[in-house]
């Protein structure tokens, strides 16, 4: 990871804010992307002359293009784009508005669609660069029926980037496209949850982000398509997809809505 030039989104904070301090640790320079222009920069005064702060709404194609020319600029490449922003929902299905929908589509989706298409050419030229979508184990198995639209927008992710790496495969086999799916990690995502939601980092068994954090910046120094978090998901998703009736499967999910 030495040198390398790694954009995060979502930076300001829970996971970005912590990959973006070990990626520093093991030598890389960070671009750091939120809306939270104030903590960014906390961050970045506290990782130094290895770091730039740039405030983003990753929800606008044209900010996603100024954070990657920012970037080129600061540090004259890319290496890797972390698409990290995202926010959680806490609505059953049968209640959610066009606004819930629209919404969850344009933090957790588009804004990772948008990352892509901003910084793909600049890999295309450069015949290498490495794309990483945080999604989320709720990508895979529903859980808890709360999340059903960010679950449902975190799928989106997953088959959007397995469709980018169907794309690139023959031309441009150096630049890689994964995907990391976390659980329940000990962050303000609950908190900062569309509806509102229990404190994620109060949920049993929440996984601490500094495990998260090394998990994605191993998986930065040797890509692959896809990493859950946990060992546990991967070996549900193998149970899970294999099934040849989910139904008795999805029982055991159990996870209780949280309280209104």
């Amino acid at each position: 990871m030495k040198d390398k030039v790694i954009v995060i989104t979502g930076a300001s904070s829970g996971i970005g804010a912590a990959v973006a301090e070990l990626a520093v640790q093991r030598g890389a320079r960070v671009v750091l992307a939120a809306r939270r222009e104030d903590q960014l920069a906390g961050l970045a005064a506290k990782l130094g002359d290895r770091a730039v702060a740039v405030a983003t709404d990753v929800t606008r194609r044209a900010d996603n293009e100024a954070l990657r020319d920012r970037a080129i600029a600061a540090f004259g490449q890319i290496d890797v784009f972390v698409a990290n922003a995202g926010r959680g929902i806490t609505r059953m299905p049968s209640e959610l508005t066009d606004e819930d929908v629209d919404q969850m589509m344009a933090v957790n989706f588009k804004s990772v669609l948008y990352g892509i298409q901003a910084v793909l050419p600049h890999f295309k030229q450069r015949k290498r660069g490495h794309i990483v979508a945080v999604s989320s184990g709720l990508a895979r198995f529903a859980f808890t029926p709360v999340r059903s639209a960010y679950s449902a927008s975190k799928a989106a992710v997953n088959l959007l980037v397995a469709s980018l790496r169907g794309e690139l495969r023959a031309e441009f086999p150096e630049i890689w496209a994964s995907t990391v799916m976390p659980g329940v990690v000990a962050t303000e995502f609950g908190n900062n949850a569309l509806g509102g939601g229990m404190d994620s980092a109060k949920l049993p068994g929440a996984q601490p982000v500094g495990e998260v954090a090394e998990i994605i910046a191993d998986l930065i120094e040797k890509p692959r398509a896809e990493v859950y978090t946990r060992p546990q998901m991967r070996e549900l998703a193998a149970r899970y997809f294999s099934a040849e009736d989910v139904t008795e499967i999805e029982k055991g999910f159990g996870f209780p809505p949280p309280p209104r």
